[in-house]
């Protein structure tokens, strides 16, 4: 507090001499504000006077950028808790998440030039990322490292059709130009939201079949598969041309194509199954982490050579075994909270931007076929979002 007093004499005197107005500040803080003008007597509080000039004290700018920070980052999180179970969107946006993580996979592998490592070496080291983070989510959130005994049956189902899914598509990708092995993939919605209509007797409409067959028909305009003859590139009207010009080994790639969409769509339908028993999502990730791990591990040593990864490829291979277990994490949680044929349909999400990134990046033409393709996706997309989630209630965490 400020007080206002008078002196006799000389300025902070009690002299017989003429008065000075001064005034006495008794607030040591803003004592460290004032000028230098104040003059100090014995043990007396500090004063100045009238005509001293008072100058603010500036915030330092370390406190200021922290803020900033703490404000970017609970933005931030306030998204992801919204996009994660705060919205009746939550169920496409977590799909969309995982969709978008994929293709950020897809860029960085393309942008930064890495070392060879064998294929089932890299399945190795995704999955041990994987299996490491599902387990320090269970540890954060306090959930018990093993699932609840109902579920255990469906996780189990779920790891073994997601492994054998994944290796068929594996020889499928080898065997098969890349474009077919393309189409056959993103054949999984469909094959899912059948399989969620038998399995678990989910209402299929007729909307959601005309959006996933929208999208599929997209992606058919995109890639356009091709096949190679004699080494010159033809234009194939169907599969079965394929096989009947590329011989018996494309026959066995094919229905090994075939077979893993299928197998992967029933894999969609225990995950979701999976999750809402076990009331974690994670868990499906965990228990595919937890009995993939150790099966690459074995295919590592006895199908392919072990090769040593120099330091960037190794911290490139565990960036994208982290962003995979986000992309897996996203995708079980849409699973989830939403019915297949309805969530499924945002996977294509995918070939919007992997195509924008190719032409953008890679220097890929941009034909009218894969505008087509691009705008049929795009409003199946919209479509879905239009006609508005079907999302269950439930208490997952």
């Amino acid at each position: 507090m400020a007080l206002v007093d008078v002196g006799n004499g000389e300025i902070g005197g009690r002299g017989n001499g003429g008065g000075v107005h001064v005034v006495q500040v008794n607030d040591s803080e803003v004592a460290d504000e004032i000028s230098p003008l104040l003059v100090e007597v014995r043990d007396e509080p500090p004063k100045m006077t009238i005509f001293s000039v008072s100058y603010a004290r500036k915030r330092p700018p370390k406190e200021t950028n922290l803020a900033l920070v703490e404000a970017e980052v609970n933005f931030l999180s306030q998204i992801c808790m919204w996009t994660w179970g705060g919205s009746k969107y939550s169920g496409l946006l977590c799909m969309a998440s995982s969709s978008t993580i994929y293709y950020i996979m897809e860029v960085l592998l393309d942008i930064f030039p890495v070392q060879t490592v064998p294929l089932f070496e890299s399945v190795f080291t995704r999955c041990t990322v994987i299996l490491i983070l599902s387990l320090l989510w269970l540890r954060k959130v306090g959930h018990p490292l093993f699932p609840p005994k109902h579920a255990r049956n469906l996780l189990i189902l779920r790891s073994l059709s997601g492994f054998i899914s994944l290796m068929s598509f594996i020889y499928s990708v080898k065997n098969l130009p890349l474009s077919y092995a393309i189409c056959l993939n993103f054949a999984t919605p469909i094959v899912a939201s059948i399989g969620a209509k038998i399995i678990l007797h989910e209402k299929l409409g007729f909307s959601d079949i005309g959006g996933l067959s929208l999208s599929y028909l997209g992606v058919l305009f995109v890639f356009k598969p091709t096949v190679l003859t004699q080494g010159n590139i033809a234009e194939a009207g169907d599969m079965f041309n394929a096989v009947l010009v590329t011989g018996g080994q494309t026959i066995y790639a094919v229905l090994l194509g075939l077979f893993s969409s299928f197998l992967n769509g029933i894999c969609y339908c225990l995950i979701r199954a999976a999750a809402k028993a076990a009331d974690h999502p994670v868990y499906t990730v965990f228990s595919f982490g937890l009995m993939v791990t150790p099966l690459s591990a074995i295919c590592t040593l006895t199908l392919q050579k072990f090769v040593l990864p120099n330091i960037f490829t190794f911290f490139l291979m565990v960036v994208l075994g982290v962003l995979a277990f986000l992309a897996e994490i996203s995708l079980a949680r849409g699973l989830q909270l939403e019915k297949i044929c309805k969530v499924t349909n945002m996977i294509y999400i995918q070939v919007i931007l992997s195509l924008a990134w190719s032409v953008s990046y890679l220097g890929a033409s941009a034909s009218f076929n894969k505008l087509i393709g691009c705008l049929l996706i795009l409003g199946s997309v919209c479509c879905t979002l239009y006609f508005g989630p079907e999302k269950e209630p439930n208490n997952a965490s």
